[in-house]
């Protein structure tokens, strides 16, 4: 027993000795040799040393790499890329993480100290060098200068998809706006919102006619799925104006105008923030970090553990709007039928196309690629997302707050080139496939706050996911949806799993939503041990559609079991007939 004992020892021993350890300071200096006593000063330049220790066969890579990063602010230039040149092996995985007992934070943001003026006291005005439509102060977000207040809305008078103009009352200070050049219109439309660029008001007593920039004007009229409903079960759908001076009245609102070299910022303060130094962070960067392999060489045996990303942007609605099918997910094209049916649906009566959001960690073709015990906050889009190729991922003990679209992400949604409602044509076996991922015991609080028909945990052409022991709270459309398609077809999907997950407050802000939310066939997957609950008022709603669990079109193949709802609202939208309850 002892000589076993002694060998283990031994054993120990000598891949400690061959363990390679790199260490990273905020203070530190790329041109020192990343040693404990001589840290590197960015995540690049140790991700660089990796690389070349794996490249050259370096005998520190033995017993695997570990980048520790000493606690403070990463501030990227660029986002940070890692290739298959990066990749570990089982035996020999790379590990980026904090010290212990420190925080390291990966951060896409800038500061700037508020500019508090003698005119207006309770006012500051920061220079932006980029425009932007976030803003953090003291590490709350701001929110958007808008019409009503924060999350507020009032109805449209008139949807007019022959003209592409949309009626509403007229704005009493509407003289002002018309001169505005980043308004915005942010319209309620079932389960989800459209963001349009205001091209033109046009007053007609007390309404007004509003135009739109393109791309968005198109794709907001020609789209059916979802438009906007007038005088439904519950009144009109509503929207709000954004993003203009006049709006900024309640602490914590803010506006930015666009000069020709440089952007303001103008920021009513919150009365705490008035006697004392503030700062104000504006995201520079959409992504924080991108892994990406190919299909011939996927990025594997990589794990990040204990490591903050924070402020990322969302850019896309300066550019072109945001108009999206579901999910978050912004059309490049969508209409109605003039005749109805396709060879895989002989009902089908529109086609779209879409694209996938902007996220700020993306991984794409790749194995054992894992987050553990992460934080990902102050993010304005999506905040991680596993998008094609993956396999045997692990996502879990990560905490999930203030993101501005989906927390988690995963998987193929048809975006790009393929029509949505087309079956999934990958074959299950293929490396494309997105399979084997848990999604386990992370925490996701106040997620969808811009993008308000993003989701918790959104999953789309998957097999063998387990989603598990999760808390979902506070999103302003569904929880944890899982399926894609509307299709009763086989797409590949199957053997998924959502257990014991708790979700909370949700459909806040739209409906048709569920705190677990299925599409389309699956078999042999698994809804159970699951406690849904509050859902949300949804106080712009034209009818009641929010669910504890949803079974949207033509889900099939699950077993629901021991679920706790104590709502007691399930919803059915012909689901098949694998169904077991």
């Amino acid at each position: 027993m002892r000589k076993y004992l002694l060998a283990f020892l031994l054993m120990m021993m000598s891949l400690s000795v061959y363990a390679g350890e790199i260490y990273v300071s905020p203070t530190g200096d790329d041109t020192a040799d990343g040693t404990a006593q001589a840290p590197l000063r960015s995540v690049q330049q140790a991700l660089r040393t990796a690389r070349e220790w794996r490249r050259l066969n370096d005998p520190r890579i033995e017993g695997g790499i570990t980048i520790y990063l000493h606690g403070g602010e990463y501030c990227l230039n660029e986002p940070l890329f890692i290739r298959p040149e990066d990749s570990g092996t089982p035996t020999s995985p790379t590990i980026v993480k904090s010290v212990d007992g420190e925080q390291a934070c990966i951060s896409g943001g800038i500061t700037s100290n508020l500019d508090i003026g003698d005119r207006f006291p309770d006012m500051a005005l920061i220079q932006s060098p980029i425009p932007t439509r976030q803003l953090w102060v003291n590490g709350k977000k701001a929110h958007r200068a808008s019409q009503f207040g924060e999350g507020k809305m009032e109805r449209i008078l008139e949807f007019d998809p022959i003209h592409h103009t949309i009626t509403i009352p007229t704005p009493k200070d509407v003289e002002v706006l018309k001169g505005q050049p980043s308004l915005e219109m942010v319209v309620h439309q079932r389960w989800a919102i459209a963001i349009l660029r205001v091209k033109e008001m046009k007053i007609e007593g007390n309404k007004t006619v509003v135009s739109f920039m393109e791309p968005e004007s198109r794709l907001e009229f020609e789209h059916p799925w979802p438009q906007p409903i007038i005088n439904g079960e519950k009144g009109s759908s509503s929207f709000t104006l954004v993003n203009s001076s006049s709006f900024v009245n309640t602490p914590g609102s803010w506006n930015q105008w666009i000069k020709t070299n440089n952007c303001d910022i103008l920021y009513m303060l919150r009365p705490e923030e008035l006697n004392r130094e503030s700062s104000a962070v504006i995201p520079r960067l959409n992504r924080l970090l991108t892994i990406e392999g190919y299909s011939q060489n996927r990025v594997h045996d990589i794990r990040f553990e204990n490591i903050t990303f924070e402020y990322a942007a969302w850019e896309r609605p300066l550019r072109m709007g945001h108009v999206t099918l579901q999910g978050g997910f912004p059309l490049i094209d969508a209409y109605k039928l003039q005749q109805e049916g396709l060879p895989w649906s002989s009902t089908l009566e529109n086609q779209a196309w879409i694209e996938r959001p902007e996220t700020a960690v993306s991984v794409r073709w790749a194995h054992h690629v894992d987050f553990v015990g992460c934080t990902f906050q102050h993010l304005a889009a999506t905040a991680l997302d596993y998008v094609v190729g993956v396999s045997d991922i692990t996502i879990s003990g990560n905490h999930f707050e203030d993101i501005g679209g989906t927390a988690i992400l995963l998987g193929s949604f048809a975006e790009g080139a393929m029509e949505v409602h087309r079956p999934y044509m990958v074959a299950p076996k293929s490396d494309e496939y997105c399979k084997r991922i848990i999604v386990s015991r992370n925490v996701i609080h106040d997620a969808t706050n811009e993008d308000w028909g993003a989701v918790g945990i959104g999953a789309g052409f998957v097999r063998d996911v387990t989603i598990d022991s999760n808390e979902v709270s506070h999103v302003n459309y569904s929880g944890i949806c899982v399926g894609w398609g509307w299709t009763p077809h086989d797409t590949g999907m199957a053997n998924n799993r959502i257990t014991r997950n708790h979700v909370t407050d949700f459909a806040l802000q739209l409906y048709d939503a569920g705190g677990i939310y299925t599409l389309s066939n699956q078999p042999g997957s698994l809804i159970e041990g699951n406690t849904v609950e509050h859902i949300g008022a949804a106080p712009y709603a034209t009818n009641d559609r929010g669910f504890n669990i949803y079974l949207d079109a033509e889900t099939d193949g699950f077993t629901i079991r021991n679920n706790i709802c104590p709502e007691g609202r399930y919803g059915d939208n012909h689901p098949g007939p694998n169904i077991k309850r």
